[in-house]
C-alpha cells in the first residue's frame, strides 16, 4: 500500500508557470474547505500544479495513483498481521485526514466505483471519513483538502464520474499552454534555449493534431521536456526526438515513420 503514497513536505516550491487563474481558484477552494477536480490531457501539468500549490500552502501532499485494482481499503486502510497480532494500518487517505494536508487522487476515473463512494462524505459539508472496520468516524481538519484529476480524452461509458460525484467538486480545465509559454516552461525545465524549445513545441503541436487519427494521445509537455533535456545534454536532435517524442507515442512502424517525416519538416 505504501507504493501508492508519495509525500511532499512543502519545503521547496516546484516550478509551475501559471496560465490563468488556477492558483487563485485552488487557494480559494482550500480556504473554503472545498474539493477540487482537475481535468486535462496527459502530461499537461496537473500533477505539477498540485505539488506547486501544496508547497506554496505549506501542506504535506499525499499522491495516490488510481488504477483498476485500487480498492476503498487501499485508501482507508486494513488490518494486517504483525508479530502474531492483528493491527490496523491506515491507508494514505486516512493518514491525510488524520494529520491534515492535500490528498491527491491522480486519474480518479481509473479507480473502482467503491473508491468514489468512500469520498462522498469528505466532499460535502460533513467532511468526515467513516472507517467501518474500526468503528471510527474521522473529521477532516481545517487544513485537509481533497484534489482529484482525470483525462477526459480517456472517458467512456464504463469509466466516468457519476454526476453525484462530479458535483461535489469545484473544477478546473487544463490544456497545453500557448506555444511561447510552453517553450518557456520547456526551456526552464530542461536548460535548452527557448528558440530550440519553441521548435520542439511546434513539433508537439503537429503531433497533437493527429490525436484521434493516427495517435491515441499527442505529445505531452512532459515528453517535450524529456526531449529538450536530451538535446541540452548533447544528444543529436533527431535521436532525441525519436526516443522522447516518437517511440513513446506509437508502436506502429508506418505511424512512426510518419512522425519522423513530420519532425524532418518542422525541425529541418
Amino acid at each position: 500500500m505504501d507504493k501508492l503514497l508519495g509525500k511532499t513536505t512543502g519545503k521547496t516550491v516546484p516550478f509551475y508557470r501559471e496560465t490563468g487563474n488556477e492558483c487563485a481558484v485552488f487557494s480559494a477552494a482550500y480556504s473554503l474547505k472545498l474539493s477540487l477536480l482537475l481535468k486535462g490531457p496527459t502530461g499537461c501539468g496537473k500533477t505539477r500544479f498540485v505539488a506547486h500549490m501544496a508547497a506554496r500552502l505549506g501542506l504535506p501532499l499525499y499522491t495516490i495513483a488510481c488504477h483498476d485494482d485500487l480498492t476503498a481499503a487501499d485508501l482507508t486502510g486494513r488490518h494486517l498481521l504483525k508479530g502474531g497480532e492483528t493491527c490496523w494500518s491506515d491507508g494514505p487517505l486516512t493518514r491525510a485526514v488524520r494529520t491534515g494536508g492535500i490528498c491527491y487522487l491522480d486519474e480518479v476515473v481509473e479507480a473502482r466505483k467503491d473508491v468514489t463512494v468512500v469520498l462522498h462524505p469528505l466532499t460535502d459539508d460533513r467532511r468526515i471519513l467513516p472507517l467501518e472496520r474500526t468503528g471510527e468516524t474521522l473529521h477532516a481538519p481545517d487544513n485537509f483538502m481533497l484534489v482529484a484529476s482525470y483525462n477526459p480524452g480517456y472517458q467512456n461509458i464504463l469509466k466516468n464520474l457519476k454526476p453525484s460525484t462530479r458535483q461535489r467538486f469545484l473544477a478546473l480545465d487544463f490544456d497545453f499552454p500557448a506555444p511561447k509559454v510552453e517553450a518557456e516552461i520547456v526551456s526552464r525545465e530542461s536548460g535548452l534555449d527557448e528558440e530550440k524549445a519553441l521548435l520542439l513545441v511546434r513539433l508537439a503541436n503537429q503531433y497533437r493534431a493527429l490525436k484521434g487519427q493516427d495517435l491515441d494521445e499527442g505529445a505531452s509537455t512532459r515528453l517535450i521536456v524529456y526531449c529538450a533535456s536530451l538535446i541540452a545534454g548533447g544528444m543529436k536532435i533527431e535521436t532525441a526526438i525519436l526516443a522522447a517524442m516518437v517511440e513513446p507515442l506509437t508502436d506502429d512502424p508506418e505511424v512512426r515513420q510518419g512522425l519522423l517525416d513530420v519532425a524532418q519538416a518542422v525541425i529541418g
